[in-house]
C-alpha cells in the first residue's frame, strides 16, 4: 500500500527488474611483437578477448590505418584455414595504449593472439616468443622492413624465440643468441602445434663478407697532395674538404676513400646493416656485410631526406653513410638549410 494515499502500486512496478546477463569470456589470448620508433625497437603485447556473439572486432591502441586494416587480413587468412570468426565477439588491444602502431608487422602477432583466445593455439605455446610478419589474405608471409633492429631490441628485452617471415630470413640468421624461426605460411605454425614439434630455427651466420671496392687509389696517376689527404682522413676518420677547377680530379678521389677504410667489425657490420634493414635496403644477403657504406646523394636533396626525420622517423643520408662515407659532390650547390642542418652531426662526429 502506499503510505501517502493508501493506493495500491501496481504489480510490476513493485517487481524488481534483473540485471542483464553479460556473456562470460570464452578466452583470451597474449603475444609480443614490436614497433620501431626511428632506430629504437618498443615492444607491444597483442592481447585479445573473446566472447560468443555477434560477430565484432574492436580494435584498441592507437592504431594507424595499415594496423586497423589487419583484421581484414586476419579473417582472411583464418578463413583459409577453416576458421570463421562470425560467431566471435573480439576485443583487440594494443599495448602500451599510448603508443601510435603503425605498418602491417603486427599482423602475424594478432592473428596468433586470435587463435589462442579461441582455442586453437596453446599459450604456452607461444610464451617468450616475438613475433613480426604481415599476412597475406590467403595466409603467406610477407616480409617487413627493419627486422633485424627489431629482432635485436628483442633479445636486449629478454625474448628466446622468434617468428619472422620467410623474406626476412637472411636477417634472421644475423642473430647470434636467439632461436629465430623462419615462417613461410600461417598453417606452418597451426600444424607445427596440432603435431607438438618445434619450428625449425635458423643456423646463425657469423661469416663476415667482404667486397673489396672496384675503384682503388692507386688507379689514379698524380695528385700526391690529394692522395696523402685521403689516406689521412681515411686513418683518423676525419672530415675532408676538397676545392679546385673543374676536371681536377675531386670526384675521382673521393669515390676512392671507401677503399682505404678498413672493414667492419661484427659490431659495426650490425649497427650499420640494422640501419639499411630499416629503409629497406638490406637485399637478401646472408653474411654480415664488412664493407664501409658510401652513400653520394645529389644535389636537389631535401632537408630531411640528408638528415632523416619524417612521419614516422626514417633514416636520412647521414644514418645510411654510418660506418662508411658520405660524399657531397658539388658541395655549393646543395640548399643552404640543408647544409645548416649538417652543422650539428658534423660537430658531433
Amino acid at each position: 500500500m502506499n503510505e501517502r494515499n493508501g493506493s495500491a502500486l501496481p504489480l510490476e512496478l513493485l517487481q524488481l527488474k534483473e540485471p542483464k546477463v553479460i556473456k562470460p569470456l570464452l578466452g583470451m589470448g597474449h603475444v609480443l611483437s614490436g614497433t620501431l620508433i626511428g632506430l629504437e625497437m618498443h615492444p607491444i603485447r597483442v592481447e585479445v578477448a573473446c566472447r560468443r556473439g555477434p560477430s565484432s572486432f574492436q580494435l584498441a591502441g592507437l592504431a594507424e590505418a595499415a594496423v586497423r586494416e589487419a583484421r581484414i587480413r586476419v579473417q582472411s587468412a583464418l578463413r583459409c584455414l577453416g576458421i570463421e570468426l562470425d560467431e566471435y565477439s573480439l576485443t583487440v588491444s594494443l599495448a602500451p595504449a599510448n603508443l601510435k602502431k603503425r605498418g602491417s608487422g603486427l599482423d602475424l602477432a594478432l592473428a596468433l593472439a586470435v587463435l589462442i583466445a579461441i582455442g586453437r593455439l596453446k599459450q604456452e605455446f607461444l610464451e617468450d616468443t616475438f613475433i613480426i610478419g604481415e599476412l597475406g589474405l590467403d595466409g603467406a608471409l610477407r616480409g617487413v622492413p627493419g627486422v633485424l633492429p627489431l629482432l635485436q631490441g628483442a633479445a636486449k628485452q629478454g625474448s628466446v624465440r622468434a617468428l619472422i617471415p620467410a623474406h626476412n630470413a637472411a636477417e634472421g640468421q644475423l642473430l647470434q643468441n636467439s632461436r629465430v624461426s623462419a615462417v613461410q605460411h600461417l598453417k606452418d605454425i597451426v600444424l607445427a602445434h596440432k603435431t607438438k614439434q618445434s619450428l625449425p630455427t635458423l643456423t646463425p651466420s657469423d661469416l663476415l663478407g667482404f667486397c673489396a671496392p672496384a675503384e682503388l687509389l692507386e688507379d689514379v696517376q698524380g695528385q700526391a697532395a690529394a692522395k696523402r689527404a685521403l689516406i689521412i682522413a681515411a686513418a683518423g676518420a676525419h672530415h675532408l674538404l676538397m676545392i679546385g677547377p673543374p676536371g681536377a680530379g675531386k670526384s675521382l678521389l673521393a669515390r676512392r676513400l671507401p677503399a682505404l677504410l678498413p672493414p667492419l667489425n661484427l659490431d659495426e657490420a650490425l649497427e650499420a646493416m640494422a640501419i639499411r634493414s630499416i629503409a629497406g635496403l638490406l637485399g637478401d644477403s646472408r653474411n654480415l656485410d664488412a664493407t664501409p657504406t658510401f652513400r653520394a646523394p645529389h644535389h636537389t636533396v631535401s632537408d630531411i631526406g640528408l638528415v632523416g626525420g619524417s612521419t614516422p622517423p626514417r633514416p636520412g643520408e647521414i644514418s645510411l653513410a654510418h660506418q662508411g662515407v658520405l660524399f657531397l659532390d658539388e658541395l655549393p650547390e646543395f640548399r643552404r638549410s640543408a647544409l645548416e642542418a649538417l652543422r650539428q652531426p658534423l660537430e658531433e662526429h
